[in-house]
């Protein structure tokens, strides 16, 4: 099995462990709550009608759901791209429980070959999704699809990790990080600001964040610095 192949069967593992053991927005996982970035930017979109959203790596709809649950049903259209079943099924069935499955449209697909039409959302999210596109090159495009996708004054909303360790915390050995792009917090960023250089920075902070994962049965301690990319395009003003 090559290296990409494996990261993702472990990626899948859990990730399907995670929606099956924890429901939306239930307290015990990162499931619990939206993104509060995400909804803070929510406001700026008030009398844009409709508001066309994309969500890429949507998951179970941590955070397109509460999006959804902002508009009218008559106001926009939340796309929700993600590759995993497990993730597909929940977000269809938590679209209907929380009863938006009429602003929600599924997408199962690779982020990286979705094609993002120019000019067509007013706000893209990427929480923790581009760094598991395979290769640099492909995170290039990605981000250069949705800079040409986002409307004039439409905002984009990246969470991306870097500089990712992982941790056996039983031995402390240093297991390799499972992730398909994993690159230096100032290399990651120098990419963020070549792609949007012409955009309003709205924030941009870095984090580092600790937390357990299970991997192959075994608790795994992951180190991350975590770059949260908020940007406006102005660019045509």
């Amino acid at each position: 099995m090559d290296r990409i192949a494996k990261i993702r069967l472990e990626e899948k593992l859990y990730h399907d462990h995670c929606y099956e053991k924890f429901a939306l927005f239930e307290k015990g996982s990162w499931l619990y709550k939206p993104v509060q970035t995400v909804l803070d930017i929510i406001p700026y979109f008030k009398g844009v009608e409709p508001l066309e959203v994309l969500d890429l790596g949507a998951g179970v709809g941590r955070n397109s759901i509460p999006i959804a649950e902002a508009i009218s049903i008559r106001t926009g259209c939340i796309t929700c791209v993600d590759l995993l079943d497990s993730a597909i099924e929940k977000l269809k069935e938590y679209s209907k429980i929380y009863q938006v499955e009429d602003r929600i449209q599924v997408v199962k697909q690779d982020i990286a070959t979705f094609q993002i039409k120019p000019n067509t959302y007013d706000f893209i999210i990427a929480v923790s999704s581009l760094e598991h596109v395979r290769t640099e090159s492909e995170l290039d495009y990605v981000l250069h699809g949705m800079a040409e996708g986002t409307k004039q004054k439409g905002i984009n909303c990246i969470i991306i990790n870097s500089e990712v360790e992982e941790v056996d915390i039983k031995t402390g050995l240093h297991l390799e990080a499972q992730m398909e792009v994993n690159l230096r917090t100032a290399d990651m960023t120098n990419k963020l600001k070549e792609a949007y250089q012409s955009w309003s920075v709205m924030k941009h902070v870095v984090k580092p964040l600790e937390y357990t994962i299970e991997r192959q049965g075994k608790p795994v301690l992951m180190k991350t610095k975590a770059i949260t990319y908020v940007v406006k395009n102005d660019a045509r003003l």
